[in-house]
């Protein structure tokens, strides 16, 4: 038996399959993934990510302490609300973890990390909290569901209250606190990890398995991890464990992007590995794959670059979306636009493109 969500009996009494993910018993389906997959493309559809968890972080010097923590710059953050994408690097420059971080106010932003990292996650961010006299609260009077999908907020929507129309109005990654209708604090954030729009919201406990209904009220499809993880490989999304962990830089995982080494002077933790790695020239790098023949891709199949060397695949999945196969691998540098894939001993001929591979349901490559 696992940890349990706050709606593990609404995804029992639904007829979910559960699996353990992380510790947690969490639903992977409630009938087909493919279904569950389409709805969130071509309309709605909600995810229980409570497993995961939201932590404030306070203090007169939460900012300088989270410019020290993180690969990217929360000095980037100057309006309420604003969030941020970044990985919290070790001193060797692997990923801890990645995660989302809001900026509430100059004494107290909020973090997002990921369910299977949280106790780890909360051991590293209190490893430096003393230094910079700020305080870690996780926040485990929360839950939170994810809705996504193209008509997912206008479905959320009806069930917020009067503010509603302020809540539809809030721009791409931002969040902050709106009110339901019995007046407690929901605090909504326009992210999610699907490559869809929608809403990722944060709610009491108490009320989570009462919302969750009305959302299916509201039109709103239940969906599990198994479509999850399609929808966040279409979108060209990292999942940790998988395409990034502790023995990886950003620098190999495709996340250059989220590391600011500018200001030069910021020192963070990680910055002199990865400012060496980056001098010595990164030796992998994470592309998409595309398969040209039968099959499925699938984690930690061995990639073949002909003339170059090999690598690993270290995500795959059959996207319903393209209907083909497709999948993340960590290949040699030099690696060109074609590939071959060792899959139950046949070498199978693979294309190397950029991902994402889908977005707001529009395939991206042919």
């Amino acid at each position: 038996m696992g940890l349990k969500t706050p709606l593990h009996d609404t995804h029992v009494a639904a007829g979910a399959r559960l699996v353990d993910f992380g510790g947690w018993d969490m639903p992977v389906n409630y009938g087909s993934q493919i279904e569950e997959h389409h709805a969130v493309r071509r309309d709605a559809g909600m995810f229980d990510v409570s497993h995961m968890l939201i932590a404030d972080v306070t203090g007169a010097r939460v900012r300088d302490y989270l410019r020290y923590l993180l690969a990217n710059d929360v000095a980037k953050l100057k309006e309420p609300g604003k969030a941020l994408y970044s990985c919290m690097l070790n001193e060797q420059g692997g990923v801890v973890d990645d995660l989302i971080v809001y900026f509430i106010n100059e004494s107290w932003f909020r973090v997002v990390v990921n369910a299977g990292t949280r106790d780890k996650d909360i051991a590293w961010l209190k490893r430096y909290s003393d230094q910079f006299q700020v305080d870690i609260r996780p926040r485990t009077d929360l839950a939170m569901i994810a809705v996504q999908g193209p008509n997912a907020r206008a479905k959320a929507a009806t069930l917020i209250g009067e503010r509603a129309t302020e809540a539809l109005q809030l721009k791409a990654f931002f969040g902050r606190d709106f009110f339901d209708r019995e007046g407690q604090p929901y605090f909504i954030a326009r992210t999610g990890y699907t490559g869809e729009d929608g809403w990722e919201i944060m709610l009491p406990v108490a009320d989570a398995p009462k919302f969750w209904s009305d959302l299916r009220a509201a039109g709103v499809a239940q969906c599990g991890l198994g479509a999850r993880d399609t929808l966040r490989l279409e979108a060209g999304m990292n999942l940790y464990g998988n395409d990034m962990d502790e023995n990886l830089s950003p620098l190999e995982s495709g996340l250059t992007w989220t590391v600011a080494f500018d200001p030069a002077e910021r020192d963070f933790v990680g910055r002199a590995a990865l400012e060496a790695q980056r001098a010595a020239g990164v030796k992998r790098k994470l592309v998409g794959l595309v398969l040209e023949d039968r099959g499925v891709l699938r984690s930690h199949q061995r990639v073949v670059a002909p003339g170059v060397g090999e690598g690993e695949l270290t995500s795959g999945t059959f996207s319903p979306t393209l209907e083909k196969s497709i999948g993340f691998a960590r290949v040699p540098v030099a690696t060109g636009d074609r590939v071959e894939v060792d899959i139950r001993g046949k070498l199978l001929p693979a294309r190397v493109v950029k991902y994402p591979f889908v977005r707001n349901g529009k395939p991206l490559i042919s």
